[in-house]
């Protein structure tokens, strides 16, 4: 991504670019009078340009307000959803369409962003991925801690697709795995869905690769995930992949208060 801004910049099509003739025309008249002014005035120039630049890159990350609750079907991502904006409880149900609103975050700047609940149905997931990814800031891919065993071969297939997905993005998303249900008796710990989601991914990139690609060649996407040769890490990644558990109904039935102080913790910080 950066190399292709800077190429950008340098055959003219960025900000550098548009005063190339200006610059050109400055430097011929400072030559013929002080060549010491002209280093000076370059150098000035050169950071004055450094500046916008940055700016610009920022500005682009700011306008990314927007955090995508993804997951399987009865993981837990809208009562989640709900806890976060309102702090209730609330039943809920299999959704089929996308669910958004603004999210206030619990730090000392007051920002507010976008919270999207995606839906998890097998037929709808990535299409909803497609249509949303290009606005996050952020991804929360959400597990069933309690039922993490036998799901875990689907939480696998749906979780590397949207790792490559985020990968593939100009500015890649901050990105989370909430290890939701934790009240739960049989839920596993964080640690051993990470582990297990490693082997998992691991056995997938050896069934991936050895399948056809039907991928444009031209295409600079990324298609497999870690690094060739060696067993699957989240650590391999070029993005951060953090793991928190949680739990969105509570621990003492359905009116107790929720156990997503962690989670709304990540988001302060990602803010």
């Amino acid at each position: 991504m950066a190399s292709t801004d800077s190429r950008r910049m340098g055959n003219g099509g960025g900000v550098g670019g548009a005063f190339q003739p200006y610059l050109d025309s400055l430097r011929q008249e400072l030559q013929q009078r002080d060549p010491t002014l002209l280093s000076v005035v370059v150098a000035l120039l050169a950071v004055l340009l450094t500046l916008v630049f940055w700016k610009f890159i920022r500005s682009r990350r700011s306008s990314q307000r927007a955090v995508l609750l993804v997951g399987l079907c009865d993981s837990g991502k809208t009562l989640l959803f709900v806890r976060l904006l309102t702090g209730l409880y609330r039943d809920t149900q299999t959704s089929i369409t996308d669910s958004s609103a603004a999210y206030k975050v619990n730090n000392n700047r007051g920002t507010n962003l976008t919270l999207i609940d995606l839906p998890g149905h097998e037929s709808l997931r990535l299409q909803f991925l497609e249509r949303f990814k290009a606005s996050a800031r952020a991804i929360v891919f959400v597990v069933d801690s309690a039922a993490f065993q036998r799901e875990v071969k689907d939480v696998a297939e749906f979780l590397y697709q949207v790792l490559l997905d985020s990968i593939g993005l100009k500015n890649t998303p901050s990105f989370l795995i909430a290890c939701n249900k934790q009240d739960i008796t049989m839920a596993k710990s964080a640690k051993l869905i990470q582990q297990q989601l490693e082997k998992e991914i691991n056995t997938l990139r050896v069934t991936r690769s050895a399948a056809p690609s039907t991928l444009d060649s031209s295409s600079t996407a990324p298609t497999q995930l870690g690094k060739k040769g060696k067993e699957f890490e989240f650590s391999q990644l070029p993005l951060k992949v953090e793991f928190l558990e949680c739990s969105a109904k509570g621990g003492r039935g359905d009116a107790d208060s929720a156990d997503i102080q962690d989670l709304e913790k990540w988001l302060a910080k990602i803010a």
